[in-house]
């Protein structure tokens, strides 16, 4: 996309040509000054901001701000999976801001998880002045070069009164179409020149067209499809969210009695209580969802046996803002391997990527299911599907999402050697979950880290509306949650905030319990802690004969220990924390964490034994499926 060339938008009218709205021109102005006008002209309340040599103009621009709210982080890394929690709470833009060099380089990580899960950001550097880049200066990096791979757009600032126009085309970019991540990297020479803004009204990018449509024939089609189907499924993922089309999902999914399953990113975008919902599938999605997509096979034992069905899966499958993702597909071609696909994207790049479909249309997902609605009720689907709805429902009650106590867990780490007479008083993940669902009665918004705790999370709270579990899917970034709750919370004060998070991952950006603290953000965090990395102990388990490949995270000298000590070092941060190992505490223990006003740590002791099931190893299918605990 050419960012050289950009005219002010002409309104397109059959009558003679109008004048647009003229530009607005204001003070002589700094470079730096004009970028917090031009952010506060798009609406920023929040940016997450860390200052250095290369952006120390900014911040002294930013603190005559009145708009803006700028939070400094502990980390820049924290700071980026803050605008990111912003943003997946809100479906704003969330803003976040470095300087040039290692303040750079540590925005990375979060610029590429919202690379992977679509997520609107714009961040803005700092870089070297103009006449140093190049030249290996101190804190110099090529960040726009850097940082090609996994941004919507970038750009480099050259010339002082490209700002206004800069910072317009970024926010349009990052919010619209698959909202995406846009990088600003401003030269500091750039930010200490003077000028007169001209503040641009519209923009128009040539080529760029953000909002495609599908066309009604491809719209009929469809419904064509349903009426001859048997066995439909709806599959939608985290573009329905994006796309804020939930409502009308839900509108399309009860007037044409398809069930209903989500990837992980899509959790949300259609109530988990419903009576058409399967929850979520994939890897450590629900069984019966798997099943209702690609059928239900008999478990084999050896990856080379035959599938052996056992009863068929969806015969049209509706793949609704999705991109078809390893960890949801498994063995891709085994994936709804006898169905029609139906694949509608606003990113014509996603159809046939992964999966070959039958039949692609790239829209706009909101737009495709208003005009499927309007058709459906001026020509209501006639099929019934009541032996479908029979099978999906002898599956749900075959294989619920369950757990027990087995003497694996009762003889593991600090099980034996603190309950010890008291056996019955073990916590399990799940039962510490299901806990919290039942005391915010399902209506916090919760952020995770990655790993066993972060699958948990989606299987054990039942979500009830879009932007509600905020999680890296696609990148997979561990210590995303705790940053990512204050981000959250930041946007949405009147609302629980809850980090589920495990040991390794919360340990990773721990620092930013300070910028909870002095910020005064109460967002929570619930650390599942079994002193192990327990994604990876658990393919440990399965694949390498239990073999610990570095992935204990206690201290092996003093094992009975609990390590690090949370409670000493939220008590550094002046955060209140509470650790729990017996179950009679938890209950008393979560209510005290919800009744806080404050940042508060919540450290519930599980047992490193427990394996999230079900689970579908990487690369395999549905009879491969280990489901029953």
């Amino acid at each position: 996309m050419s960012t050289k060339t950009k005219k002010i938008a002409t309104p397109k009218t059959d009558k003679a040509p109008q004048r647009t709205e003229r530009a607005e021109v204001g003070p002589a102005m700094m470079g730096s000054e004009i970028m917090v006008a031009c952010l506060e002209r798009e609406g920023v309340d929040t940016i997450f901001a860390y200052p250095g040599g290369a952006s120390m103009e900014f911040h002294q621009a930013l603190t005559k701000s009145k708009k803006i709210r700028t939070i400094l982080p502990r980390h820049e890394q924290g700071g980026a999976f803050a605008a990111e929690g912003y943003a997946r709470a809100t479906g704003k833009v969330g803003v976040c801001m470095a300087t040039s060099g290692p303040g750079a380089t540590n925005l990375v990580t979060g610029i590429a998880d919202a690379y992977m899960d679509s997520i609107p950001i714009v961040a803005v550097t700092g870089q070297v002045p103009q006449a140093m880049i190049g030249k290996g200066g101190f804190q110099e990096t090529d960040f726009f070069g850097m940082t090609l791979p996994v941004v919507k757009h970038s750009y480099l600032v050259t010339n002082i009164n490209d700002i206004p126009r800069i910072v317009k085309e970024a926010f349009y970019i990052a919010r619209t179409g698959r909202p995406g991540p846009v990088v600003i990297d401003v030269p500091k020479n750039i930010q200490q020149q003077r000028t007169q803004p001209v503040f641009p009204k519209e923009i128009n990018l040539r080529g760029y067209d953000p909002e495609p449509h599908a066309n009604d024939l491809e719209l009929n089609e469809i419904i064509g499809l349903i009426e001859k189907a048997e066995r439909p499924v709806l599959y939608c993922g985290g573009g329905v969210i994006s796309g804020n089309a939930s409502e009308q999902l839900r509108e399309f999914a009860e007037a044409t009695q398809i069930p209903v399953t989500t990837t992980i990113m899509g959790v949300g975008a259609f109530p988990e209580h419903h009576p058409l919902s399967l929850r979520w599938l994939g890897m450590h999605g629900t069984a019966y969802a798997n099943w209702a997509v690609s059928g239900e096979f008999k478990q084999r034992q050896d990856v080379n046996q035959p599938m052996e069905l056992i009863a068929p899966g969806a015969d049209l499958l509706l793949a609704f803002g999705v991109h078809f993702h390893d960890r949801g597909t498994g063995q891709v071609d085994k994936f709804c391997e006898h169905g029609t696909i139906v694949h509608i994207d606003i990113d014509a790049s996603e159809h046939n990527k992964n999966r070959k479909v039958q039949l692609p249309i790239e829209s706009d997902i909101k737009y495709a299911l208003t005009r499927l609605n309007e058709m459906i009720g001026n020509r209501p689907i006639q099929k019934k599907f009541t032996a479908w709805h029979k099978q999906v429902d002898a599956w749900k009650t075959k294989a619920p999402l369950g757990y027990r106590v087995t003497d694996e867990v009762i003889k593991s780490d600090h099980m034996q050697d603190h309950l010890k007479g008291q056996e019955s008083e073990v916590i399990l993940p799940q039962m510490a979950i299901e806990m919290l669902f039942e005391l915010t009665k399902g209506e916090a918004i919760l952020t995770t880290g990655v790993g066993q705790h972060q699958m948990w999370a989606g299987q054990y709270y039942r979500y009830k509306f879009p932007r509600q579990l905020l999680t890296s899917a696609g990148l997979g970034a561990m210590g995303y949650g705790y940053p990512a709750a204050l981000g959250a919370k930041v946007a949405c004060p009147d609302k629980q905030v809850i980090d589920i998070d495990g040991d390794g991952s919360f340990l990773m950006n721990v620092q930013e319990l300070a910028t909870a603290h002095i910020e005064k953000i109460a967002a929570k965090a619930f650390i599942l802690n079994n002193q192990h990395l327990g994604m990876v102990v658990q393919w440990e388990d399965k694949f390498y004969k239990g073999n610990r490949g570095h992935t204990y995270l206690g201290d092996p000298q003093n094992r009975k220990q609990i390590y690090p000590d949370y409670i000493a070092v939220a008590r550094s941060f002046n955060v209140p924390c509470e650790r729990v190992m017996y179950r009679k505490d938890l209950r008393g223990a979560i209510q005290r964490m919800l009744d806080s006003d404050e940042p508060y740590v919540l450290d519930i002791i599980v047992p490193y034994t427990e394996h999230v099931l079900p689970f579908i190893p990487a690369g395999r299918t549905v009879a491969d499926m280990i489901w029953k605990p």
